[in-house]
């Protein structure tokens, strides 16, 4: 079957890996410019980048989940890799990568 016009193909949902040094976060605000504040698992307060292939192509808003991965310097940045679906949420908090209760301490927070 063809794909219609406008239609992206999504392979296989990528996943937090120690080797790369991604993370799971939870998007806090938009701070503009390409910008955002993310929560992270490891319970820190990140500044996320905005790629450029992402930038008009994937919208993020405020309690999304993206994957993180950070610079490894000491001003806490870094840049997001790839922003999870509804349903790619379930099946992460069903894998036990996140639990809803992080969801819920992240909207209480922010």
């Amino acid at each position: 079957m063809a794909r219609r016009r406008g239609e992206e193909r999504r392979e296989e949902t990528p996943l937090p890996s120690e080797d790369e040094g991604t993370m799971l976060c939870v998007i806090q605000r938009n701070i503009g410019a390409g910008f955002l504040e993310v929560y992270c698992t490891d319970n820190e307060v990140y500044k996320a980048r905005i790629p450029g292939k992402m930038r008009r192509r994937v919208w993020m808003r405020e309690g999304d989940v993206v994957l993180f991965l950070p610079w490894g310097t000491p001003d806490r940045k870094g840049e997001v890799v790839y922003r999870y679906e509804r349903d790619e949420v379930k099946k992460l908090i069903e894998m036990g990568l996140i639990t809803e209760e992080f969801l819920e301490e992240v909207a209480e927070y922010g």
